[in-house]
């Protein structure tokens, strides 16, 4: 990023080769949607562009990367006024239980963590799925480490219970 502060543009496919998958992967979990996963990313890496010049190199650069990826999210959906959420209930439709197998556990706890609230949604794909450290996460959402702690043991908390409602609605 400290090349594409200082002109060189082209080190710009480098960071997109090494960073937009990761960057779609947590937009799709927060959407749910590929389309405008695909669409923010874009966004995300064109405001990288647009805002090279406040990129300090102090830090992690993803750090830097998510912080503009979450002001995208939240532009986009101020747009959309409205936040993807849902709530679990007994019409929520899921599927026979049958021979559960390691991928009916997984599809099921990814529909679970559609049910979170966005707030601890965020900080669970943040910590577990994007591999950002709780320091990193703290800067992020500048806040203090242990409160990133506790919002991810909060997070995890609202997971376990929405995934045994969704498996009590499937026997």
């Amino acid at each position: 990023m400290l090349k594409v502060k200082a002109g060189q543009r082209d080190a710009m496919g480098l960071l997109f080769e090494r960073y937009h998958r990761r960057l779609f992967g947590f937009f799709y979990q927060l959407s749910g949607q590929a389309e405008p996963s695909e669409d923010l990313v874009q966004t995300t890496f064109y405001r990288m562009l647009k805002y090279a010049n406040t990129y300090k190199g102090e830090g992690e650069f993803i750090t830097w990367m998510f912080h503009l990826a979450r002001n995208v999210w939240a532009d986009h959906y101020k747009k959309q006024k409205r936040l993807p959420t849902e709530e679990v209930s007994e019409s929520t439709t899921v599927e026979e239980r049958g021979g559960e197998t390691a991928d009916d556990q997984l599809a099921q706890l990814r529909k679970a963590i559609r049910f979170l609230n966005p707030e601890r949604k965020e900080v669970l794909l943040l910590s577990r799925y994007q591999g950002l450290r709780y320091r990193e996460i703290a800067e992020l959402l500048n806040c203090s480490e242990a409160n990133v702690k506790i919002r991810v043991f909060r997070a995890i908390q609202d997971l376990r219970k929405i995934f045994r409602q969704l498996e009590k609605q499937q026997l």
